[in-house]
């Protein structure tokens, strides 16, 4: 497969008369994407619509989803399939992205595990998102809906908000365009035959609780572990709906810009043979985790790969998951390389992981969650506050007298992303 993403650069976002994108910066008619945003959905009792820009004073609380806007110009499928567009397979032709846009979506706190964005202070220097021009939709369900259809509603209203933004660079001529192309497997193989074969287990948080991953907007829990071309996921075969905790929950935006995909692009060709992606659900019972993590190994053995690369999403149980994937692909002799964060506790001491395994001898981490952080008042909040008190990483009285929030980086989203979309560095002495 074969795909052309056209990036369109914003550099700034403003409300006007009519939604287009005028010398980088995306103009926006509020009422109409309002419109688009709510569709047809009766279950939306208001929807507000905020800016919130780099540099800017704002604090958005609790953050459930973040989304780029973008639109398919040419080949199969459409924007979120499965969702938005039909199920048709995505991952060739043309998109156009806007690039350095996001949507926001929040609302009253329907699941702990929800997250904040600072767009300045110590908190923006967390977050990837206080470097894009926001649109903020404040989503606000009718009372009684259950916890699940009230995400459901706050996510499809996001979809919509992004889907509409994104016809706005349908006929932009990009800023650049990159190309992507992953061959089918004979003839990738022939092409670098003295490259190092590697494969992405690419692992999705599926354990219910409103932790929820879709592929072409099934739920991933109901999937076996299954192949995939990595343009499928720059294209935006896989959406969030979960809320796990902030700091390392995949939104969209990130499924979107997979960070190990990029990078695993950038080699290819050079030192490596990037063969393709095998996605895995993280479960709960043991039986599921055996089952899903001998199929993954079985799959990136059947492909012939040397190396594997495993991301995870989330912590404590799926560490579980993440060792399984790790022994089972070792034991198949396959280098496995591991990508996580940690839960060391906030003096760092405690053990990292749920779950280890002596075989799990690379390990690259995306920062320590229960570091403790103050960020400061802002002049202005989108959202709630007090969900500061409630979501992972916070506790009662973490929201101070005067805005403050004291709470460990596990309330800020992206901030120990384990995809490496984040800021954390580590430095050697």
């Amino acid at each position: 497969m074969r795909l052309e993403l056209g990036n369109i650069f914003i550099r700034d976002v403003q409300f006007g008369s009519k939604t287009e994108v005028v010398n980088q910066t995306l103009f926006i008619d509020r009422d109409k994407l309002a419109k688009a945003a709510a569709g047809d959905d009766e279950r939306i009792v208001s929807l507000e619509i905020d800016l919130a820009k780099p540099g800017d004073k704002t604090r958005i609380i609790p953050v459930k989803d973040v989304i780029e806007p973008r639109v398919k110009v040419s080949g199969s499928g459409g924007i979120l399939p499965g969702f938005i567009s039909s199920v048709d397979t995505v991952g060739e032709g043309r998109t156009h992205v806007l690039k350095g846009a996001a949507v926001v979506t929040t609302g009253r706190i329907v699941g702990f595990q929800e997250g904040i964005i600072d767009m300045s202070g110590i908190g923006a220097r967390y977050t990837p998102f206080s470097v894009t021009q926001n649109i903020v939709l404040k989503v606000e369900p009718e009372a009684g809906l259950n916890q699940h259809e009230h995400e459901l509603v706050v996510r499809m209203a996001g979809f919509r908000a992004a889907a509409y933004l994104g016809e706005a660079g349908r006929n932009i001529e990009p800023d650049e365009v990159k190309v992507y192309e992953t061959k089918p497997l004979v003839e990738q193989v022939q092409e670098y035959p003295d490259l190092p074969k590697v494969v992405y287990v690419y692992m999705l948080q599926s354990q219910g609780l409103l932790h929820d991953t879709y592929l072409y907007g099934v739920d991933v829990k109901k999937i076996l572990p299954t192949l995939i071309y990595p343009t499928e996921v720059m294209d935006g075969a896989i959406a969030s709906g979960n809320c796990v905790s902030a700091c390392d929950k995949n939104p969209t935006y990130v499924h979107q810009n997979s960070p190990v995909i990029h990078e695993l692009y950038e080699r290819h060709g050079k030192d490596i043979n990037f063969i393709g992606v095998v996605l895995t659900n993280e479960n709960v019972t043991l039986a599921d985790k055996e089952r899903s993590s001998s199929y993954t190994a079985k799959l990136v053995k059947f492909l012939g790969a040397d190396a594997a690369i495993v991301s995870e999403e989330g912590f404590g149980n799926p560490d579980a998951d993440l060792v399984m994937n790790c022994t089972k692909l070792e034991n198949k002799g396959i280098k496995t390389v591991l990508i996580c964060d940690e839960y060391a506790g906030q003096d760092g001491a405690s053990q990292s992981l749920a779950d280890s395994t002596p075989l799990g001898n690379a390990v690259v981490t995306a920062g320590n969650a229960n570091q403790v952080v103050t960020l400061p008042p802002m002049e202005k909040v989108i959202g709630y506050p007090e969900a500061a008190d409630m979501i992972a990483g916070g506790s009662a009285g973490s929201l101070g007298t005067d805005g403050s929030i004291t709470a460990e980086i596990q309330v800020i989203t992206g901030a120990t992303n384990e995809l490496g979309f984040g800021n954390l560095t580590a430095r050697g002495y």
